[in-house]
């Protein structure tokens, strides 16, 4: 579309991963193996805690909202990438750039807010056992979740509504499997300083606060801990947040580390490759980490693979 002497980009082409078909085949063949175990995995997490009684929890509403935060996550981007495996236009108009954009933010906001509320639920578990169903209460913890949807999808909106004030003249390649907001910056025509300001003062916000209370709450779990004078409670009470922290720590980690690489020239693909651990792989491997690692959950599935297999 023209406008006066310059053209305007209304859609963008995705390099993806490789232009090699032998390649694209086996990336095919490995996203999908991924996206369906991230479905089933996430899937089962629900399916598990909603028909077992026993772990109607403060905690395990927490996770199942954890899990489908991560069904939605993957979702965002799988499909599209899944479909460029195959297509030979690896096309994506503006509007689909901005909603991808928007939802991976908000979904992303919304789970790093979550893990501050899972620690402080594990801080209160640890550190006040006795007041904890007291303290956690249902009306308690439904507030807690709704405020994290309301932060992250609010904290999106900010930034997916300032790309509508951009204008983009050419080229229109981004050296990505999907739509990304710094590629995105890098690509418009008039100045990006509002929206570099806006990404970095709200990110910031969302993510040293979340973490801050995730520090504050393990410092006085650690602490907690560290009183418990019998080796087996102590190592029963730590092994409730072992799951917990490992969810912590590659989230937050990959996170952290896409920041901090450069995006421009040779470590585009360096990027593009480390961008693919928090939006593919991470969703697929927090029900593993919960599932392994908890007898509770262990222990519920047999239950219900016994009931089932006995009908």
């Amino acid at each position: 579309m023209k406008t006066g002497n310059q053209s305007t980009v209304t859609e963008f082409i995705l390099l993806g991963f490789t232009n090699y078909p032998e390649l694209q085949v086996i990336f095919l063949l490995l996203f999908l193996l991924i996206y369906t175990f991230t479905l089933l995995g996430n899937g089962s997490m629900l399916l598990i805690v909603w028909c077992s009684s026993t772990l109607h929890t403060p905690m395990y509403f927490f996770l199942t909202q954890l899990s489908f935060l991560d069904i939605t996550f993957a979702s965002v981007f799988a499909p599209k990438i899944l479909a460029d495996l195959i297509a030979k236009n690896k096309m994506i108009s503006f509007y689909g750039c901005v909603a991808q954009i928007f939802f991976f933010a908000a979904i992303a906001s919304t789970e790093f807010f979550l893990l501050a509320v899972m620690a402080l639920d594990r801080y209160v578990a640890i550190c006040s056992p006795l007041l904890y169903t007291l303290t956690m209460s249902q009306h308690l913890c439904v507030s807690l979740v709704a405020g994290s949807y309301v932060g992250g999808f609010l904290h999106s909106l900010i930034h997916a509504g300032c790309l509508y004030r951009l204008h983009f003249c050419g080229p229109n390649i981004m050296n990505n499997f999907a739509c990304d907001y710094p590629v995105l910056l890098r690509l418009s025509c008039n100045d990006i300083s509002i929206n570099d300001s806006l990404r970095f003062v709200f990110g910031t916000f969302v993510v040293v606060d979340s973490l801050l209370v995730i520090i504050v709450s393990y410092f006085y779990i650690v602490t907690a801990i560290l009183r418990i004078t019998t080796t087996a409670k102590r190592h029963r009470a730590a092994s409730t947040c072992i799951s917990h922290f490992t969810c912590v720590f590659l989230f937050y980690g990959t996170a952290f580390f896409m920041e901090i690489t450069p995006n421009s020239g040779s470590s585009e693909e360096q990027y593009k490759m480390v961008s693919i651990i928090p939006t593919v792989v991470v969703p697929a491997l927090n029900p593993l980490i919960y599932s392994l690692r908890n007898k509770e959950v262990k222990e519920a599935l047999r239950k219900i693979l016994i009931h089932t297999s006995c009908q």
